[in-house]
């Protein structure tokens, strides 16, 4: 059977509920049983358990980068789960990962519970309530409540939402054991200086259960006496979590664990035979890659035929330079809320940005090298996740397990030598001594900080503009995959747009759990008036944000095809900021000179129609982008969120 599909847009595409049913049919999955025999609100009926729930999520993985995606990388652990589950090709994340990781846990918008940007803002934010830089105690967290309804929690990879452990005399965040999980192995920051671990013997960079540990050392992981004999951050945090789950195996009770890997995030590097696996393949360069991409996800149904992709930042040999009082005291900068016209015209420097056919030669072998090492990181990616569910299978969960995948964020293209020129760090690498030794074991601490450059990013972001760190599409969509437990076959994709925190309210749903929602009482401030706890509940004698995420049961089980969220959904980070209309028909976004419009105007796209972002049309339309500033700035209001002065990406 075929269903008969109603395309209105590229961002909906309905599906009647008894052809969802049929659908669901053909796959092997009874509508009333999807999720381990669960109803539409994710309560299990009597004699059924509920899921497990397996979240996996990938760092800095750009849209078009896993095979079942349009990408040339080999993915087929990915594929497989497509096979059996559902592709979400319209699911939205942060533009950074902290930031997504704390709507992850928390279930709302990140300036409510402590990321109002990654880390603690060094500019005028700095102490203001939603600015802390850790997940601050008006959070709530998922795994928490999913603990106390009864589910085993694991953590192994990357926190990024506090540093230190209980009982620290500086208290400037918590650890995941503090927040809810059973069992913990995570690298508390960012991002790691080396995959192969080699920390410093005073490192605190990692927390297994509450206890700082050092991965390298004697008596740890990849340390003398530790197991395994070689640490590599993706297969460490794989067999860890499947500790976990094994250590609780048999005694009836559902797990939620959460493979939080710090793959493909720079540094390049990856073991054997991942690291030769890719040789070759991208010497064509930028374009040709892309375009194979788009081509690929068009076939793929991931994109429609006629989808118009945004055609690329326009090449810049030289940097622009910034205005002349950037950085004075006198300046007056662009910013979401002041424009040329109000009589403000300070920005920073622009990139050099090549393209492909301006690259010297020493510089193209450097920089095909740099993917090559990156696509060896997304297969052994796809490797583990392939371990990890195979174990499911091998001890007779899969069956009832709903599985999720996705990025935390869009691709990366970090702008190497501040976007002076990379020439000389590329041609530095090409050299033979150098260039054997790029992605590898250097056996130091330090592993040369390898890092994917813009134009790939750009490649890894096909067919959406911008990338990590901004609001264009390609900065906060990402690749995201469904399985349903006990789902034997594919559903259509789910073109709605979603968003993570809809993940952690589907969590809850499967797991039976009902978000508190009781009132919190009023704390009225006596210098300022205002109630403190406004909007928030009480769970466990605090004062917390709600989950404002919706879950995506009733879409996955196909009681609904309905847009899942239907008010002006509004976002901010590092001053960049955007908003969709209610109806899903507008997207309007701010990005700072010279990135964005030099005059500092908001854009406005189309989106249902012009996904790419490829065509402004503010300058017809400014009844809507009047509008949806307003829409902005109240939702600024409304998550204590501030513009910072001098708009800046966190590069």
């Amino acid at each position: 059977m075929r269903a008969r599909v109603k395309k209105r847009s590229w961002g909906q595409t309905l599906i009647s509920s008894a052809v969802a049913a049929s659908l669901l049919l053909q796959a092997g999955v009874s509508p009333a049983a999807t999720q381990g025999g669960q109803d539409s609100a994710g309560h299990a009926p009597a004699g059924h358990k509920h899921p497990n729930i397996l979240y996996i999520m990938a760092d800095d993985l750009g849209y078009s980068d896993i095979h079942a995606f349009g990408g040339e990388i080999d993915t087929p652990n990915l594929d497989q789960l497509v096979s059996n589950g559902r592709v979400l090709t319209n699911h939205h994340a942060g533009t950074v990962s902290a930031i997504t990781r704390a709507m992850l846990i928390s279930g709302t918008d990140h300036h409510l519970v402590g990321e109002g940007t990654m880390g603690v803002p060094n500019d005028e934010r700095k102490g203001l309530p939603g600015y802390e830089g850790y997940l601050n105690d008006s959070s709530l967290s998922v795994a928490q409540l999913l603990k106390d309804a009864g589910y085993h929690t694991f953590i192994a990879g990357k926190w990024h939402l506090g540093s230190n452990i209980e009982g620290a005399t500086a208290s400037i965040g918590k650890t995941p054991d503090q927040w809810g999980f059973e069992h913990s192995y995570t690298l508390l920051g960012g991002a790691a200086t080396n995959h192969f671990a080699h920390e410093l013997a005073a490192s605190h960079s990692y927390t297994e259960d509450g206890a700082y540990v050092q991965p390298g050392q004697p008596g740890q992981p990849g340390g003398a006496g530790g197991t395994p004999a070689v640490f590599y951050s993706t297969d460490f945090y794989t067999q860890k979590l499947i500790q976990d789950i094994d250590a609780a195996h048999g005694d009836g009770k559902p797990f939620f664990a959460y493979a939080a890997y710090t793959s493909p995030h720079w540094p390049m590097q990856v073991p054997e035979p991942w690291l030769s696996k890719y040789k070759g393949k991208y010497d064509a360069g930028y374009d040709v890659i892309r375009a194979a991409r788009l081509a690929r996800m068009k076939a793929l149904g991931i994109l429609p035929k006629d989808f118009a992709a945004y055609p690329g930042v326009p090449e810049t040999l030289v940097q622009s330079p910034a205005t002349a009082n950037y950085g004075t005291a006198s300046a007056r900068y662009i910013s979401a809320v002041h424009s040329v016209a109000d009589g403000y015209s300070d920005y920073h420097a622009g990139y050099v940005n090549k393209k492909w056919d301006s690259l010297t030669p020493a510089e193209k072998k450097a920089q095909a090298r740099y993917m090559e090492i990156y696509a060896g990181m997304v297969s052994n990616l796809d490797h583990n996740i392939g371990l990890l569910i195979r174990h499911l299978k091998d001890i007779g969960e899969y069956d009832n397990t709903f599985i999720m995948f996705q990025s935390d964020n869009g691709a990366e293209g970090w702008p190497i030598n501040g976007g002076k020129d990379q020439q000389a760090i590329d041609e530095a690498n090409a050299a033979d001594d150098v260039f054997a030794t790029l992605g590898t074991d250097n056996g130091q601490q330090n592993a040369r900080n390898l890092k994917v450059g813009l134009r790939w990013a750009e490649v890894s972001a096909t067919p959406f503009a911008q990338v990590k760190g901004q609001f264009g599409e390609g900065g906060f969509i990402v690749p995201a995959i469904v399985h349903l437990a006990g789902q034997k076959g594919r559903l259509p994709n789910l073109n709605v747009f979603t968003h993570v925190t809809d993940d952690t309210a589907t969590f809850l749903a499967l797991g039976g759990v009902t978000p508190p929602a009781t009132p919190a009482p009023a704390a009225i401030d006596a210098t300022s008036g205002v109630n403190r706890n406004a909007g928030k509940v009480v769970y466990a004698g605090r004062n917390v944000y709600p989950v404002t995420g919706k879950s995506l049961l009733p879409l996955l089980q196909g009681k609904t095809t309905a847009r899942l969220h239907t008010d002006a959904f509004g976002e901010e980070s590092y001053g960049r900021a955007t908003i969709y209309s209610a109806d899903g028909k507008w997207k309007a976004r701010w990005t700072e000179p010279p990135f964005g419009p030099l005059d500092g105007h908001w854009e406005l796209f189309a989106i249902g129609e012009d996904k790419g972002e490829v065509s402004d049309v503010s300058a017809s339309h400014p009844e809507v982008v009047s509008d949806l500033y307003h829409q902005w700035q109240r939702y600024m209001s409304r998550v204590g969120g501030v513009e910072p002065l001098r708009p800046y990406g966190f590069y």
